[in-house]
């Protein structure tokens, strides 16, 4: 009998949380480096299911794709999926609120007359900590971008979330198209990549879980 292919997870691009139908809030994540991950783990013979936020960017060859708009969408679709997975890189970048109710027309507070408006925020669910917490022996790969003190951050939040890894990476990683990252790994590693394509991080990255 052959070998069973090894089944990854990945998610990439933003999250949206509407405050009315045509209003969200979201960040500047282009998705480009969750779709670089997905191809490349197909190429290296893994089963992925690629968990995509609104991105418009073409489905990697070989890659199921599962399309999602909120954190809570992710969350269900991740956790579905995990459930027979043998890794998750989870890049995508996720909002870490939400509006607390979601108005069913637009939103016209500034009708009254109104110079200024609050919006009440409620924290969204933590998807990788979540699914980190059943992973059992299989492997979970978290990103942090961070802006200032990176590597203690990724660090803390490496060992709070319990990932086997974190790839840090700052604000530039957003939308360009190369990046340096420094991926960290819980038994103390640590692996700097600079000025790479996305393509090549992948690369790098998928080799964590799938060793030649």
């Amino acid at each position: 009998m052959g070998r069973r292919k090894r089944r990854v997870v990945v998610t990439a691009g933003p999250t949206r949380e509407h405050v009315d139908p045509v209003r969200y809030l979201s960040n500047e994540s282009s998705g480009r480096m969750g779709f670089a991950i997905a191809a490349a783990a197909a190429r290296a013979g893994c089963k992925v299911t690629l968990v995509a936020g609104p991105v418009s960017l073409a489905t990697p060859d070989g890659v199921t794709r599962v399309d999602v708009v909120s954190a809570r969408d992710m969350l269900e679709a991740v956790r579905l999926a995990f459930d027979e997975a043998d890794a998750l890189f989870m890049s995508a970048a996720v909002s870490d609120w939400r509006p607390r109710r979601k108005l069913a027309g637009k939103w016209r507070k500034k009708d009254d007359g109104s110079r200024s408006a609050s919006l009440e925020l409620v924290r969204n669910p933590d998807i990788l900590a979540s699914v980190a917490r059943q992973k059992g022996d299989r492997l979970v790969v978290g990103f942090a971008l961070e802006t200032g003190d990176g590597i203690r951050r990724a660090k803390a939040k490496m060992r709070r979330k319990g990932t086997d890894y974190v790839v840090l990476n700052d604000a530039s990683a957003l939308s360009g198209e190369r990046a340096s990252v420094t991926v960290l790994g819980v038994d103390g590693s640590v692996l700097e990549l600079r000025d790479r394509t996305k393509n090549e991080i992948a690369e790098a990255l998928v080799g964590l879980s799938h060793p030649a």
